[in-house]
């Protein structure tokens, strides 16, 4: 599977703007440049805004985002605001919505807590034979949310607004979820500014043993890896520990 990651400098709480930025991103690629799954970070076309209103996403923008599937003949997973939910939205090559999850841990640091409601499930689809885990941003730090002892992914998704503050913590956080669940962890971070943030990029693939895949650095621009459900069987069948996970450990 052929994967692309948009890291984008979204136009602050200006979605037309930003739409005309990611069509100037994807003219960069060959028109027949194929690819399976288009990424883009949190809340996608205004940054991460505590504007509720302002990120929300209405029918135009389903079909911005619906149309570049039909035309890329490609799986999209985006972010924005639903319900007051901040979500992370997947659709597969026809447009059509598979997947939505609405991030659980919110960031108090920044106000989200007070301006979002969180979620309170797991989500899961899949894409080609491979089973994806989304989550947004804060929830990287929570490693319980990636773990389904019944049925490990091959991928977990993390969108985000993530700042430069912590960048170093963004790329040891994907290593750890990657490794401790012998799977891919796809990071996919903006770059640029927006009234309050710095953000360098920094977005990554990384496989299943933990070695980088694919690291986009800093600037915008539309980045391709390769991956395969292969790569995470040949891990977890030549490093088995996934299967002494246990699950019947009383809480202290």
């Amino acid at each position: 599977m052929r994967i692309a990651i948009a890291q984008l400098d979204a136009v602050w709480e200006d979605k037309a703007a930003t739409k005309e930025h990611i069509r100037a991103l994807l003219g960069r690629l060959p028109p027949r440049e194929s690819i399976d799954w288009l990424l883009f970070p949190e809340m996608t076309l205004t940054g991460f805004t505590m504007n509720a209103q302002k990120a929300a996403l209405d029918t135009q923008d389903l079909a911005f985002f619906g149309n570049l599937a039909c035309c890329r003949n490609a799986f999209i997973t985006f972010g924005g605001v639903q319900d007051g939910r901040n979500n992370c939205i997947t659709m597969d090559r026809t447009g059509r919505v598979i997947s939505t999850y609405s991030k659980t841990h919110l960031f108090s640091l920044g106000g989200e807590d007070q301006n979002y409601i969180p979620g309170d499930r797991r989500e899961r689809f899949v894409i080609d034979d491979l089973a994806v885990t989304p989550a947004v941003c804060f929830d990287l730090r929570f490693p319980y949310l990636f773990w389904d002892a019944a049925a490990p992914p091959h991928l977990l998704a993390v969108i985000a607004c993530w700042p430069a503050q912590r960048a170093e913590h963004w790329t040891r956080l994907l290593q750890a979820r990657a490794i401790e669940n012998q799977c891919y962890a796809v990071g996919v971070n903006r770059t640029g500014r927006d009234p309050q943030t710095e953000y360098t990029g920094g977005s990554l693939v990384i496989g299943p043993l933990g070695e980088t895949v694919l690291d986009c650095k800093s600037a915008a621009g539309i980045y391709l890896a390769d991956i395969s459900e292969q790569a995470v069987l040949r891990a977890r069948e030549r490093l088995p520990f996934i299967k002494s996970r246990r699950s019947d450990i009383a809480s202290l």
